[in-house]
């Protein structure tokens, strides 16, 4: 397998609580609160480590709640590189509301880094041995909109794959600035970046068009309850969703680029990649609070999803 290190550049401490309703001054008593380490890179590594991959989280964390993002990734067992920063880890929080089954979900901007702080992550990188690097969730407060343009170049002359799932500059400043083997954007990403609004048609249209620009060797939109389409040199995709009973969203692209990216350094065809990131995706909402995919779901899934795609895409009997 594979090493693949795992960028946190701005993590969370993701509480979950339950309350009967939530509503305007008045005082809202909770239960079953949950604390996980998350944030995008984490999670990436959180899946990869829950599906027995060798993955590594390069994680910056300060303050209070860096000591506690620390203490949670170390009860996981999740191999970890900690930066420590000045500032103090963002804590994000999501309500379940029990009378109607909706999620609230309040995601702090994060900590400021320094431009001191920011070189001291870039050299820790340069410093690491890695064939894949996965950079995701948003970039730091005041961070230079090429921040994750960066440390692709790194990958790049490491000879690594660069792995992109970020948003807003993040994305825009890195497609076409350095080489990307695989960016997944979402859906309402994707249009934010086009500055239009798109259909599935013209999603997928988008996405080769970015391939044929040679801004990333294999694009890969999550569309929700839609599925996602994958496209690549070889042609554009579309997979469809598996219908489940949504209990949380927490996770889910943070899931579906886990599996998508173990599966190919694993080796894996491209379509059965995608499957794969489409099932861990699947797992994920089907996992209540801030809890991101079980192995167990993930696999009963896929094997779910190979059969649905094999009667949609039956293979010709031999003549």
């Amino acid at each position: 397998m594979s090493q693949i290190l795992s960028l946190a550049l701005n993590p969370t401490i993701d509480v979950s609580v339950e309350a009967d309703m939530v509503r305007p001054t008045h005082k809202i008593r909770t239960s079953n609160e949950t604390f996980e380490p998350g944030g995008g890179g984490v999670n990436v590594a959180r899946v990869i480590h829950e599906l027995g991959g060798n993955a590594e989280v390069y994680c910056v964390a300060g303050g209070v709640t860096g000591s506690l993002l620390t203490d949670l990734l170390d009860r996981i067992g999740l191999h970890t590189h900690i930066i420590q920063t000045a500032g103090n880890t963002r804590m994000a929080h999501m309500v379940y509301e029990q009378s109607t089954g909706l999620e609230y979900r309040f995601v702090p901007s994060g900590p400021d880094l320094s431009a001191a702080e920011i070189e001291t992550v870039l050299d820790a990188v340069r410093r690491a041995s890695f064939s894949w690097l996965v950079a995701s969730g948003s970039i730091p407060n005041h961070a230079s909109p090429d921040i994750l343009a960066r440390f692709g170049d790194i990958a790049a002359e490491k000879g690594a794959k660069f792995v992109l799932d970020s948003h807003g500059p993040g994305l825009t400043d890195t497609l076409g600035h350095t080489p990307v083997y695989l960016v997944k954007p979402s859906f309402n990403e994707l249009q934010d970046m086009v500055g239009a609004d798109l259909d599935g048609e013209s999603c997928g249209e988008v996405a080769a068009e970015l391939v044929a620009e040679g801004k990333a060797d294999i694009v890969a939109v999550t569309m929700g309850s839609a599925g996602a389409v994958i496209a690549s040199k070889r042609g554009t995709f579309h997979l469809p969703p598996l219908k489940v009973e949504v209990k949380s969203a927490v996770g889910a692209g943070d899931s579906f680029v886990g599996a998508m990216t173990l599966a190919l350094a694993d080796g894996k065809p491209l379509e059965e990649a995608a499957l794969f990131g489409a099932a861990a995706g699947t797992a994920a909402v089907i996992t209540p609070g801030t809890r991101l995919c079980i192995r167990e779901d993930i696999l009963r899934i896929y094997g779910q999803m190979q059969r649905a795609v094999a009667r949609l895409f039956p293979v010709p009997a031999a003549q």
